[in-house]
């Protein structure tokens, strides 16, 4: 079905709308897979639901101080738009400008519906057609729509609800509580007293930012992460664009820092003993002898177990060493009138407290699915390639890299994407399911994300599809192989069974 003249963001969604695709979330996944499809398959109408009143995902939601990426520019950014900034590890706003710019100069902006969350969606093999219910924020109404192929990138955790450990007596607590997926505007910290509780990188990127204008800040952990810093620009990135067009320079240093990626991960898994050293040995010099690395920043797990904070331009060490930063580890006991008392008897005063504690992730973006009116439970279920599922058709997830930039596999599965609509389209086809052999459904298991046993995953691996030992049932988050997958000949794949729809629309 042709698309007519595109309809603004504000225009409200009829009941009878139809696309060939409709992606959901247009964040940086989403924007991306817009463009891709834009571009790969023109002949395809399509549609983006946005949950909130904005674009941007992550990169508008979060507006605390600082807000950065810990991944470069270089990958993180889209394959096919250059990444023109100095900086390559850049601050929220620049990030989210580079989104909304890649949206409007490729005409995406003019396809997505703010204020549109998907409720439900149930696949009829009859039709090859998935039925949506969405909710129109505006007049909290649910209405219907229909698309061929439903493509899901809406993130991996709750926009709405954090992760909320329950600290005791906290309502004793007389100052300020805040959370930084909800920061207030124009919050008053000058010349304040702050805690930040937690070790992750929104902790370790607050401390460095209020550090500039409270009266003192305070980390307080459970336990230490490991940190990596870097220069926040890239002089290689910065000198190729002297001497080179823009694009070659971009896809010169997107090479050259997806491998550096490569290496330092897979040195650092298959060396853990020497990158801990060299890990920690940097920390001394930036710290200086007489600072206790081994209590706060020594973990009790390998290098690469779980994500390494990156630290640009030694904000972190500078906050420290100049005094308007501390570092404590220990447990809470409790909240006080005035601040938090721990375990081992201090007590942190505090005005404010910030609760950087994590994420609470959320599958499919807390949609329900149904095929042929029988309920979808992932988790019973086994992964093709990490993005679609046994016996689901037509339907992607978007997830990125645990261990090297969200938006390389975020492009890899675009790509995919577009061949097999284009594949579809070329031999009359309606419907694509990965469908797991006989022969394979005793296959040893593990989890979706497996050898990664960081705290927000955890939480939420038994909600996931299953991975078996073998491709294409796998989720390897590796790039290099990913790559070669992915790229496979769609005709070849004898994963995927191809029909037509059983009755025709």
């Amino acid at each position: 079905m042709s698309e007519s003249s595109p309809q603004r963001p504000d225009q409200a969604v009829t009941s009878t709308e139809h696309r060939d695709v409709i992606i959901v979330g247009a964040g940086l996944s989403g924007i991306g897979a817009a463009c891709h499809l834009a571009d790969k398959c023109p002949d395809r109408s399509y549609l983006l639901l946005e949950s909130r009143k904005a674009m941007g995902g992550t990169w508008d939601l979060f507006r605390y101080p600082g807000i950065r990426s810990d991944s470069d520019m270089h990958t993180l950014g889209y394959s096919f738009k250059p990444w023109e900034g100095a900086k390559a590890i850049a601050d929220g706003p620049s990030i989210l400008n580079y989104v909304r710019e890649t949206a409007v100069e490729s005409g995406v902006d003019q396809h997505i519906r703010y204020g549109h969350r998907l409720v439900s969606a149930s696949w009829s093999s009859e039709q090859s057609i998935w039925t949506l219910a969405v909710r129109q924020s505006d007049s909290d109404q649910t209405v219907q729509m229909t698309c061929n192929f439903l493509y899901m990138c809406s993130g991996y955790y709750s926009y709405e609800t954090p992760h909320n450990p329950k600290f005791p007596e906290v309502d004793s607590f007389k100052g300020q509580v805040i959370r930084p997926q909800f920061w207030p505007d124009n919050l008053d910290y000058q010349d304040k007293t702050v805690v930040i509780i937690g070790s992750g990188a929104t902790a370790m990127t607050l401390v460095p930012a209020m550090a500039k204008k409270a009266k003192q800040v305070t980390m307080l952990q459970r336990s230490p992460t490991y940190v990596l810093s870097r220069p926040s620009e890239d002089w290689f990135a910065n000198g190729l664009r002297k001497i080179l067009p823009s694009a070659w320079a971009y896809g010169v240093t997107r090479f050259r820092n997806t491998l550096f990626q490569e290496f330092l991960f897979k040195q650092a898994r298959k060396y853990p003993a020497m990158a801990k050293r060299l890990l920690i040995r940097q920390l001394r010099k930036q710290l200086g002898k007489d600072y206790d690395v081994e209590k706060h920043f020594t973990p009790n797990y390998n290098p690469w177990d779980q994500r390494l904070c990156l630290v640009p331009d030694d904000d972190l060490f500078k906050a420290i060493s100049s005094g308007s930063a501390t570092v404590v580890t220990d447990h809470i006991q409790r909240f006080t009138e005035a601040g938090i008392e721990l375990k081992s008897g201090q007590h942190l005063q505090a005005d404010i407290v910030v609760s950087a504690t994590g994420l609470e992730l959320e599958v499919m973006g807390g949609a329900t699915f149904s095929v042929d009116g029988q309920a979808v439970d992932f988790a019973k279920l086994t992964t093709y390639k990490g993005f679609m599922v046994s016996d689901v058709p037509n339907m992607v997830s978007t997830f990125g890299y645990v261990n090297a930039s969200w938006t390389l596999r975020a492009d890899l599965i675009s790509e995919w994407v577009c061949r097999t609509l284009n594949h579809m389209r070329q031999t009359e086809t309606s419907k694509v399911v990965p469908v797991l052999p006989e022969s394979l459904k005793d296959m040893p298991t593990k989890d979706w994300i497996a050898d990664f046993p960081a705290g927000y995953l955890k939480r939420a691996m038994h909600l996931q599809p299953k991975q078996g030992n073998q491709a294409p049932w796998v989720n390897s988050q590796d790039f290099r192989s990913e790559r070669a997958l992915f790229r496979l000949p769609i005709e070849s794949d004898k994963a995927l069974y191809f029909s037509a729809a059983e009755k025709s629309t």
